[in-house]
């Protein structure tokens, strides 16, 4: 798929398997696609400011700068400094879930047989909240450090009383989303099914993620003029960024 914000050829790209997890230090300016390559794929995602790990993703500062209960393009992902930490540039989904949190061991284990490498080898059973913690701890973070995080791919909706349900199938094959990085950033993901799934058997959704350089972001950029807030923090972000330089 083309992507009109792409200059030259990919820098990097693979496909993270289903139930996996991965994190990698972007530069700002990177821009990072990810594709559904099945279809019902979910990718949980935290951010962190590589130089001050205390910043990190807040899903409520995101969601209530941008009067929204669901992310798509246009969007921008907000740390708990009122910095943008990456803008949604494109998206062929139209919806990713912010409030349904982690599939943990016990929920895990209330849908799906628990089954270990030991057991399956590269099909045992993982969950999103552990898999979580095993990449936080490469750069000296545990579970105090957690956030709400980000759910890409998976579309959650509401009743009229405020009761949530998962959207089965509401990605498919080849569905991509696209993060533009306004800052350095630290990426924690992971692709392992979403709290609410109830599939029959554990879903094993594969997802191909890219790296390449973004254009410089323009006056009429969607994604910064989206609300007054975005602005702001395109604001935040440039006295950030002319500080650290």
């Amino acid at each position: 798929m083309h992507n009109q914000f792409m200059l030259g050829e990919p820098v990097y790209e693979d496909t993270l398997g289903g139930g996996c997890h991965w994190s990698m230090r972007v530069k700002k300016g990177t821009l990072l696609t990810l594709t559904d390559v099945k279809g019902g794929a979910n990718v949980g995602m935290l951010f962190y400011n590589p130089y001050d790990l205390l910043e990190k993703y807040n899903a409520p500062d995101t969601l209530k700068a941008q009067h929204t209960f669901k992310l798509t393009a246009g969007n921008c992902l907000y740390s708990d400094m009122g910095r943008v930490f990456a803008s949604i540039v494109e998206d062929d989904c139209g919806w990713h879930d912010s409030v349904c949190g982690n599939l943990n061991k016990e929920n895990l284990l209330k849908k799906w047989a628990l089954k270990t490498y030991q057991e399956a080898h590269n099909g045992w059973t993982k969950n999103g909240y552990d898999s979580f913690l095993v990449e936080l701890a490469k750069y000296g973070l545990n579970r105090k450090d957690m956030a709400a995080n980000l759910n890409l791919f998976s579309r959650v909706e509401t009743d009229d009383e405020g009761n949530m349900t998962y959207v089965d199938g509401a990605s498919k094959a080849g569905n991509s989303v696209t993060l533009r990085f306004e800052m350095d950033t630290l990426v924690i993901l992971h692709t392992c099914p979403h709290p609410l799934n109830n599939a029959e058997e554990y879903p094993f959704r594969p997802v191909h993620y890219r790296l390449a350089k973004a254009k410089p972001v323009a006056d009429d950029d969607a994604c910064k003029n989206h609300c007054e807030e975005n602005q702001r923090g395109f604001k935040n972000n440039f006295l950030y960024n002319f500080c650290e330089a």
